[in-house]
């Protein structure tokens, strides 16, 4: 042991796990720059006899992350890169402790098989010999290159922190023609790229991390020099200021610490104060100049109106995002064209009390409103008639496809005087002011009629309104301010109403017209009873990214729906490698609480059966016992990718011959053949392409529930009475006959014998045989009529 001890306590604070910088380079320009900057990359294209090999370091200070970010600037710049064998030609080296060749120039001749090569590159770890693949080069050259015979171009992506000397191997590659661009990842030592780097350094060093920028400024050099020509004769290479940062731990002494001090000349041990370090972390930057190519941009000539702002998306190509008030075009103009499928029919009031002048106003309304809003892509048709004492439809709906001989057509219609009698004009309008309707359901346009009167009614207007609603059709008024109370009881609303004071106002109201007659209210049937169940596909075919978005599409319907034991009933199914009821029709009774266990619904994997699904609904969930209300419409809606339904096609059918329909919304971009056999003869399916487009088919989903609860149901569909008894229907009710030994309202209690059956009494039927309603066997009392 020897004679003197010297311990010297340093302290030393580390800060591990450090994260990366997002900004450690900055190019120091506008917002509009850099988006010229960006327009000019996806412009860049070189196609030049060159042979373009990349030297990427694989080692461990670089790390795994940082090696993949390597690979897709790689990628990205290879994407540029006119790969043939008599033009570009691309390989990969890596190094670490030593160098690895990935593949050599002369490997591949297309750039699929470039990318795909480099993406199954495997990082490597170890130390960071740079100079020994720059050596290997030297001794080897370009492995599968043209030798000095074309242009060599030498791309190292590395963190430039070498355990060897690089500047003389690299200075002996660039004496031998090689150009050589550093690119930096991670937190690069920006002095040792720049030694590896050619001249200017300025245009050969750049940075990974900002995929774009680097392939920009890379290319922008490569064509300065005449190796590539890569852009536009628009387009040009500018300098720009730009700053890098890398991140460096120093040390600092924060202090003096007590110690100990030994003597070689005698055993003592002496007190003293010895320094006291930490270490931090601090960021150096670099102001350098980068040199970038940017391109005229399409939105430099500024073409969104109306307060738009101009996105680019490519050299040629833009779109603007317009305000609310405007209606999406390229260049945010007023977007009059009714797009939705509607029919309209004009009403116009002709009577002595609207005068010659305002038939005037709204025949020129009208002429402005169709030249507005029939453009090319319209799906509407719009027909006019006049009325006062009776109802002229002047031109038909649809009748007049081409807009110019519509309105030549107006310019010759007639002002007849006479009484108003709008009520009259109205039941007429709704009995023959459409002809024959090309459809039914949802194949049949929505069909409205704009009534335009500056005139009050001698006629009542109230019950032909509710005729006119009552045939499903939009009601719409305008009209003086005087008129507005009699417009809002014809049409139902305040919202349904426009007025106007002046010729001018009048015309103001073309685009909230428009937007009235495509605007539709959210489907819903709030009061509806329903017992409603959604059995969701949760098998590996889906995924559990997609059974979220079924879960959050599910989550949109049920807020629809008025959750209560009263109203509707919701249950969940799930089936993947199992089934499983999330959870009862009866479990929840509020809209809240449902929406939090459809959130909690668990993704299953597996493969799934859609038909073991079904008939475990069958049996355990549209049950007495499981929560299902006799006399109430009963609907299931399955959401499936397609896989496991080829079994499913007769418990379906089981389901809707006990009184329950079944919808189906089958999601992928083919549309299955067991998908449309399980949907039945009514052909209950909705295809969806994506599971990302389910919230577009929401509303369809929605009128076919509230259209299914409004189908008569049979008391005895699905059987209330359990243990195999039968139902009975009498008179508006039911009653259970129970068979083997089984008693009760629904057949649910053994029959007792003896004494104990005397003291309960022979049977549970009330007296006199008469049948039993739901309420007197504790189940929610339903609203309206069974059957209903």
């Amino acid at each position: 042991m020897p004679s003197f001890l010297l311990l010297e306590a340093i302290c030393i604070v580390l800060f591990a796990g450090v994260p990366p910088s997002l900004l450690l380079q900055e190019v120091h320009v506008s917002k509009e720059t850099i988006g010229k900057i960006s327009v000019a990359s996806k412009m860049m294209w070189c196609s030049a006899a060159v042979d373009v090999l990349f030297l990427m370091d694989g080692s461990h200070s670089v790390g795994k992350g940082s090696f993949e970010r390597s690979k897709h600037f790689a990628i990205t710049v290879c994407d540029a890169l006119d790969i043939n064998p008599r033009k570009v030609r691309v390989g990969a080296i890596q190094f670490s402790s030593a160098p690895r060749l990935e593949f050599p120039l002369d490997a591949f001749s297309t750039q699929q098989e470039v990318k795909a090569e480099i993406k199954r590159m495997v990082f490597k770890g170890g130390r960071t010999e740079t100079s020994l693949a720059l050596k290997y080069l030297l001794r080897r050259g370009f492995p599968g290159g043209r030798n000095a015979s074309v242009p060599q171009v030498l791309i190292i992506v590395t963190d430039g922190r070498s355990q060897g000397h690089v500047a003389l191997p690299a200075k002996q590659l660039k004496q031998r023609g090689v150009t050589v661009f550093t690119v930096g990842i991670r937190f690069p030592r920006w002095e040792e790229l720049h030694s590896l780097a050619s001249e200017p350094r300025e245009r050969h060093v750049l940075m990974a991390e900002q995929v774009e920028d680097a392939a920009n400024g890379l290319f922008s050099t490569l064509s300065g020099s005449a190796i590539c020509t890569t852009t536009s004769p628009d387009c040009k290479v500018q300098p720009h200021p730009c700053e890098r940062k890398t991140l460096e731990t120093v040390r600092e002494l924060a202090g003096l610490a007590p110690c100990w001090r030994g003597s070689r000349s005698t055993d003592a041990v002496l007190g003293a104060l010895c320094p006291f370090s930490s270490w931090k972390r601090v960021f150096f930057t670099h102001p350098t100049t980068c040199y970038r190519t940017s391109c005229p941009g399409p939105c430099d000539s500024q073409p969104c109106r109306n307060g738009g702002t101009c996105v680019p998306e490519g050299p040629d190509r833009y779109r603007c995002l317009c305000p609310p008030a405007f209606g999406g075009e390229a260049n945010c103009a007023l977007n009059l064209s009714l797009k939705c499928r509607v029919d309209v029919l004009f009403l116009l009031a002709s009577s002595a009390d609207a005068t010659p002048e305002g038939f005037q106003r709204a025949k020129a309304f009208v002429k402005q409103f169709v030249r507005a809003a029939l453009t090319g892509d319209s799906r509407a048709r719009v027909g006019v008639a006049r009325y006062g004492a009776e109802l002229t439809v002047a031109v038909p709906v649809g009748e007049y496809q081409d807009v110019p001989d519509l309105v030549r057509s107006l310019d010759s219609l007639p002002f007849d005087g006479g009484a108003t009698l709008t009520g009259r004009a109205l039941r007429q309008a709704a009995e023959r002011g459409f002809g024959s309707a090309p459809g039914t359901g949802l194949d049949r346009p929505r069909r409205a009629v704009v009534l335009m009167t500056e005139a009050r009614s001698q006629d009542e207007v109230a019950g032909p309104a509710g005729f006119a609603r009552a045939r499903e059709l939009l009601l719409l008024g305008m009209g003086s301010e005087d008129v507005r109370a009699e417009l809002e009881v014809i049409t139902g609303g305040p919202e349904r109403v426009l007025t106007y004071t002046g010729p001018q106002d009048l015309f103001d109201q073309i685009p909230k017209l428009q937007g009235k007659l495509c605007s539709r209210p959210r489907p819903g049937c709030q009061a509806q009873s329903l017992d409603l169940v959604f059995m969701l596909d949760a098998s590996v075919s889906v995924g559990p990214e997609n059974f979220a978005q079924m879960q959050s599409f599910v989550r949109s319907c049920a807020l629809r729906f008025d959750v209560n034991p009263d109203v509707t009933q919701i249950g969940l199914v799930v089936y993947g490698g199992r089934v499983r009821t999330a959870f009862g029709l009866d479990t929840h009774l509020s809209r809240a609480a449902v929406l939090r266990a459809l959130s909690q619904a668990p993704y299953l994997g597996g493969v799934g059966s859609a038909g073991t699904a079904l008939l475990h609904i069958y049996d355990k969930v549209m049950t007495v016992q499981g929560g299902a209300r006799p006399g109430v419409p009963k609907a299931v809606v399955v959401v499936t990718g397609g896989s496991g339904v080829e079994d499913a096609a007769v418990p379906a059918q089981k389901l809707r011959d006990n009184g329950v329909s079944v919808l189906v919304v089958g999601v992928g971009p083919v549309l299955r053949e067991a998908l449309r056999r399980l949907a039945g003869p009514r052909d209950a399916l909705i295809h969806v392409a994506t599971y990302a487009d389910l919230s577009h088919h929401q509303d369809a989903l929605i009128e076919w529930m509230c259209r299914e609860a409004k189908q008569p149901v049979s008391l005895c569909k699905p059987s209330p009475c359990m243990n195999e008894g039968t139902c009975v229907l009498h008179n508006g009710s039911y009653r259970c006959e129970c068979q083997g030994g089984w008693e009760g309202p629904h057949c649910e209690n053994r029959a007792l014998r003896g004494d104990a059956l005397k003291a309960r009494g022979s049977s549970r039927e009330p007296a006199g045989g008469q049948p039993l309603w739901p309420s007197q066997l504790g189940l929610p009392r339903r609203r309206g009529p069974p059957g209903r």
